[in-house]
């Protein structure tokens, strides 16, 4: 087991899936504290990277396209002190956090993780029922139903339309676009039949978002109606249940496997890595001789 305790939070890594623990630290966001510890399979990485700076370093995961509806609900515009999948390193920790690189790298090699999109979501979302409070609104998720209540702040002409109540089966997508600069951010629900292009200020389907404080929570929201929408590569017209019902068409069938070549393959190549992590953690190998060895199996493969 690989792990990494940090002021930022903690990561720890089984060899099957990352657990990533946001720290008590002041500079820690709202939204990572909020979220609380993520799970995250393997499977759902496409790569992992360790950036090091003159005081702190950074950890950093990739993961694969449509693995986390958080991701694709946000759409990359996580601010860092939000950002669950970054770990700020401190300077004398910088050998750790190589070490936990290089044990998920490998990880990821020895298990073959592809790292194209995927066809499901591999993260669950964050956890319902969940009210958020900010901008000119609150919205409230029960799993099923979407609660838009208005307060003082609101337009006029929005509020008049009084709460919204929208259920999960007549959503098409959702949107959290934070504050930048001089435009305000927004948490926009699109309504199946219904679409609009008002401004979030009078869309009474959307919450406006001036940049404060509790913004960021909107984005947990979204994710968390975003993981129970048809996922985005799932097709939308050819689901036995009807569209939009998130139930995935019959697999055609695919190609048939291609056998793999019967010496110096793949596996035995994967069989001699893992020996020679054996020998290098029972000290038979140094660093560096496992380091030169390695990277011989790695060209070759």
């Amino acid at each position: 087991m690989a792990e990494i305790i940090q002021k930022d939070g903690t990561w720890a890594f089984d060899g099957d899936a990352l657990r990533l623990t946001p720290g008590r630290d002041k500079n820690v966001g709202l939204l990572r504290r909020t979220l609380g510890e993520l799970v995250v399979p393997l499977g759902a990485l496409a790569g992992i990277s360790f950036e090091q700076g003159k005081r702190t370093g950074r950890l950093r995961l990739r993961l694969r396209d449509g693995a986390d509806p958080l991701l694709h609900a946000t759409g990359g515009r996580l601010a860092e002190p939000h950002d669950p999948y970054q770990l700020i390193v401190e300077s004398d920790r910088y050998g750790v956090a190589e070490y936990f690189t290089e044990e998920v790298r490998t990880a990821l090699l020895l298990d073959r993780i592809p790292a194209d999109p995927v066809a499901g979501y591999l993260l669950p979302g964050p956890a319902v029922p969940l009210s958020v409070s900010a901008g000119d609104g609150t919205v409230s998720f029960d799993g099923e139903r979407v609660r838009l209540e208005w307060n003082w702040k609101t337009e006029d002409a929005k509020a008049a339309a009084g709460t919204r109540i929208l259920a999960v089966t007549d959503l098409t997508g959702v949107e959290w676009q934070p504050a930048a600069g001089l435009e305000n951010g927004h948490l926009r629900f699109t309504v199946r039949n219904a679409p609009t292009k008002a401004p979030a200020k009078y869309d009474p389907n959307s919450v406006e978002l001036w940049g404060f404080k509790k913004d960021p929570l909107m984005a947990l929201v979204a994710a968390a109606v975003q993981a129970r929408l048809p996922h985005p590569a799932a097709p939308v017209d050819d689901h036995p249940g009807g569209p939009g019902t998130g139930r995935p068409p019959a697999l055609a069938p695919g190609p048939a496997p291609v056998p793999a070549p019967a010496e110096d393959s793949h596996d035995a190549l994967l069989r001699r890595l893992r020996e020679l992590g054996e020998l290098h953690r029972s000290g038979v190998l140094t660093d560096e001789e496992f380091a030169l060895a390695k990277q011989a199996i790695l060209k070759r493969m």
